[in-house]
């Protein structure tokens, strides 16, 4: 009896936990998190990228440049 219920929790533990993966897996889900996983990595490039301009503007004795915020709502193309 003890066994049977032991394989009862078992099975029913497994089947919610593959439900819960399964349920991740849905193409909006994993749309969501590859654009905030893009985002993350977009600003991390141009953080990168202004930090090495600065260096490189420092070293041949350019102004620095300042981190300018990016407009993307613009429809004119300016």
């Amino acid at each position: 009896m003890i066994r049977r219920l032991f394989y009862m929790t078992l099975g029913a533990s497994l089947a919610v936990w593959v439900m819960r993966k399964l349920e991740a897996l849905k193409p909006e889900h994993v749309a969501r998190r590859t654009a905030s996983h893009l985002r993350d990595f977009a600003g991390d490039v141009r953080a990168g990228a202004a930090t090495r301009e600065n260096e490189l503007r420092a070293r041949h004795g350019l102004g620095t440049v300042g981190h300018r915020p990016t407009n993307n709502d613009v429809k004119d193309g300016r």
